[in-house]
């Protein structure tokens, strides 16, 4: 213990108050029966020090570097579980993701006999709709330019079980630009929760949080392009381990024709893929007429298009994709989106909204 010590650089008595209250300690007994650390014991512990040292709670950062996977000498952590143990809420099942939506539906689509009706449309921050949005966090207020889905209520969302991160917690760790400790939190709020939990009880107050430090200080872009980062990596990482398609047809995800953002679609990929529902990503600044010859070839049960900017968000190009048989509902989320939005379109102002709007074609 002593060795531990002065290579942490921590006091002795905070190895055996860590060791008794949090379980991070020796793992080995010598032959004369004292307990040695081993190198895994010794990552696991630095991994601890380094979140204390961030300023994360003592509790959350034993939870994390018991969760992780030891890094190998020089490797960073990546939260990734070792080989051999369970993927908790990562290898799912088409019926775990279906349980998934039924607890968790998206607002605005009436609900399937049996399941929980949604709760109201939000805004960006999680506030009422219309507040103000952070950047490139999601659907905005509600438009009245476009059919829309009727909100209804809900349930609240499941508190974060003990060792997550709280949205807090999550911000300050992102405002101290710790990218490894950042990735482990999203892991496993991902693994335990989902998608739409860790959007809504993470993602959104966390951007919230970046946006206010931005207009406060005119500060925060790096932190902003470090989350979104991070947070897009988790994403894909999630996504890797989604339940095999049980739909036959795909859905289609894309911005609209000069929109940069795509963080958005990708979280509502991973989201779908988690309810055994294919998702083909176009990507950023997709012509329409690229997204309508993807659509003649694929032909998708659904598409999503997506606009983050005023400038992007002329509907009228929506108007013009083409008539699919069988029909393929066209789904236009994001704030940018002008009025004029055709009434074919489905207008949708809410992560839960567009969820809701691409389950409901498929059933």
């Amino acid at each position: 213990m002593g060795a531990v010590a002065r290579r942490l650089g921590v006091p002795a008595s905070t190895l055996r108050t860590w060791n008794l209250r949090y379980g991070i300690g020796p793992s080995r007994r010598s032959p004369g029966g004292h307990r040695r650390y081993d190198e895994a014991d010794l990552r696991r512990l630095q991994e601890m020090n380094r979140l204390v040292r961030s300023g994360m709670p003592p509790a959350d950062a034993a939870n994390l570097a018991l969760r992780q996977r030891p890094a190998a000498a020089g490797e960073r952590s990546t939260g990734e579980p070792a080989a051999g143990e369970p993927r908790t809420g990562r290898a799912r099942t088409a019926e775990q993701g279906a349980a998934e939506q039924a607890a968790f539906p998206a607002g605005g689509v009436a609900a399937a006999p049996g399941r929980p009706a949604p709760r109201p449309a939000r805004g960006l921050t999680g506030g009422p709709a219309g507040s103000a949005a952070p950047p490139e966090s999601g659907l905005t207020s509600p438009s009245t330019s476009a059919r829309e889905v009727t909100p209804r209520v809900a349930p609240e969302l499941p508190a974060a079980e003990p060792g997550l991160l709280s949205a807090a917690m999550l911000a300050r760790v992102v405002a101290a630009m710790d990218a490894p400790a950042v990735s482990v939190a999203l892991d496993a709020a991902l693994a335990a929760h989902g998608v739409l939990w860790t959007w809504e009880r993470l993602v959104l107050p966390v951007f919230a949080a970046i946006s206010r430090r931005q207009q406060e200080t005119g500060a925060g872009i790096d932190i902003e392009h470090l989350f979104s980062n991070r947070l897009q990596a988790a994403l894909v990482r999630f996504a890797a381990h989604a339940p095999a398609p049980v739909h036959p047809r795909p859905v289609l995800l894309a911005a609209a024709e000069e929109e940069q953002h795509t963080l958005a679609i990708q979280a509502l990929a991973a989201a779908l893929g988690g309810l055994a529902v294919e998702t083909r990503v176009l990507g950023a600044r997709t012509p329409y007429s690229a997204l309508a010859d993807a659509m003649r070839r694929v032909g998708p049960a659904a598409v999503f298009v997506w606009s983050q900017t005023p400038e992007t968000g002329d509907p009228a190009p929506l108007g013009g994709l083409p008539g699919l048989r069988p029909a393929c509902r066209i789904i236009a989320g994001g704030p940018g989106w002008g009025d004029g939005v055709p009434t074919e379109v489905v207008r949708v102002t809410t992560f839960r909204d567009a969820i809701s709007a691409v389950m409901t074609t498929l059933r």
